[in-house]
């Protein structure tokens, strides 16, 4: 049965499950994201194989006939042009016009029972040939010299709208976070004890962070920018927290309050620790030499260190563009800076509001029979924008591929060098912190400037 249920999967429409049957219900809408998404991640660790600097010397060592198998496939000596930064951006290129295709394709589409639809959430086999051969064909382009230099900039607009697409759904999450949790309190009072827990962790997280990096990446002779960002980033906080808490903001906004600043304030500390990682190395004389100074303290230059940086960095890399793609596309979270500020009574919940976890559980049918049970929850309409999720997806190409490339710098691109010195880096990852703080700053203040836009 359960390889009937595979097959279905894989060269047909139905919905795919796992096939042990103890595993919990899944709804159909989750499990096609899951899979993109695990397309998605596996475009990743092919773009992060090819930056790294052994992949060339394993192929050469494991492969027989390398040279001469090059030397037909028109690669360059060594296959050259399968590995470094033009391979990612050729991968990538695959990548976003597959994503891309799909969101032209599914335009439009309001419910599960057509033949787009169908297209959309199954026949994954074929689905995966089609991204293989998209990323396949970016090797054939014409005039390689010229559009790496087009895509390069193409790349760089994409990634950053990506980037701004997760910083609002950052906004998004702690406002919501904070209503259902508020609105617990009035059923049970465990629920402000767990808020106010959160909160501090939150902001015990953040101070922390803030000490870190005013110990190890300030110096007393050096590091100016850092001293100054660190102090205004710092302030900058502590303003938003001070502004959430206000009577004059809670006065329109009864649920706003500290969880929310908690939860900016960290993200915007990893910003920050991440952008000052990322700036270029600064040198002291010391000792009759030149000393690095505000460095990572656990990064000491061996073959251990920066293993142990690249591994950290890329695990956030993976987490950061999976959790955007997966919650940026649904109609709710689309939607939420304009429906869940709306003003609404003190301790009641919006519908549209409720995190995943929290909204209706509806079951239109249950599919049997050895494995998974399937819940078929679009009959009526789609949970979520398909057109969107692609067009998202194809954002987040743009991001991997401009990320694992170092940005600008992809000439001595390696993924080594994630954290090491970039100035293009540090101040993307800078003016992020800001452009994050003013989003939050927009929502809290945004009822006062448009009151009409926020009446209940």
């Amino acid at each position: 049965v359960c390889t009937g249920q595979l097959l279905a999967c894989c060269c047909g429409s139905a919905a795919c499950s796992l096939c042990c049957s103890c595993c919990p219900k899944i709804r159909q809408s989750t499990g096609t994201r899951v899979m993109y998404a695990l397309f998605f991640l596996l475009v990743t660790v092919v773009c992060v194989i090819m930056m790294s600097p052994t992949v060339e010397m394993e192929m050469r060592d494991r492969i027989p006939f390398y040279s001469e198998l090059c030397q037909k496939l028109n690669a360059g000596e060594n296959c050259k042009r399968l590995v470094g930064y033009s391979a990612v951006y050729k991968v990538c290129f695959g990548a976003a016009c597959f994503f891309c295709m799909f969101s032209v394709f599914t335009f439009g589409v309001r419910t599960s029972r057509g033949w787009r639809a169908a297209i959309h959430n199954g026949f994954w086999f074929l689905k995966f040939l089609g991204l293989l051969g998209c990323c396949a064909g970016g090797f054939f382009l014409p005039n390689q010299e010229t559009f790496l230099e087009v895509w390069r900039y193409v790349g760089a607009v994409g990634g950053f709208l990506f980037l701004l697409i997760q910083l609002m759904l950052l906004v998004e999450f702690a406002h919501r976070w904070n209503q259902n949790w508020t609105s617990g309190i009035k059923y049970n009072k465990l629920w402000y004890a767990a808020l106010a827990l959160v909160t501090l962790v939150l902001f015990s997280v953040a101070v922390g962070a803030l000490v870190f990096m005013a110990l190890f990446y300030t110096h007393p002779e050096a590091c100016i920018l850092n001293k100054v960002f660190l102090g205004l980033n710092a302030s900058l906080c502590l303003l938003v927290s001070l502004l959430a808490i206000s009577p004059c903001i809670q006065r329109l906004q009864p649920t706003s309050g500290l969880l929310q600043s908690g939860v900016i304030s960290v993200y915007v500390m990893y910003l920050t620790f991440s952008a000052l990682s990322s700036k270029p190395i600064e040198t002291v004389e010391k000792d009759g030499g030149n000393a690095t100074v505000c460095v990572f303290p656990f990064n000491s230059g061996s073959e251990s260190d920066n293993k142990i940086v690249t591994g950290v960095g890329t695990v956030i890399l993976f987490g950061c563009v999976l959790y955007s793609c997966l919650t940026s596309t649904t109609r709710r979270s689309s939607a939420a800076l304009r429906v869940c500020r709306n003003a609404v009574p003190e301790n009641e919940v919006r519908k549209d509001c409720l995190s995943p976890l929290s909204s209706d559980d509806y079951e239109d049918e249950d599919r049997k029979g050895g494995g998974q049970y399937v819940m078929y929850d679009e009959r009526e309409g789609t949970v979520y924008s398909y057109s969107f999720f692609h067009f998202v997806f194809f954002l987040g190409s743009l991001y991997v591929m401009m990320t694992v490339t170092n940005w600008f710098h992809y000439d001595n691109a390696k993924i080594e060098r994630l954290l090491d010195g970039s100035w293009s880096v540090f101040w993307i990852k800078m003016a992020s912190c800001w452009v994050c703080l003013l989003l939050y700053l927009w929502t809290l203040v945004a009822p006062m400037v448009c009151p009409k836009r926020f009446e209940a």
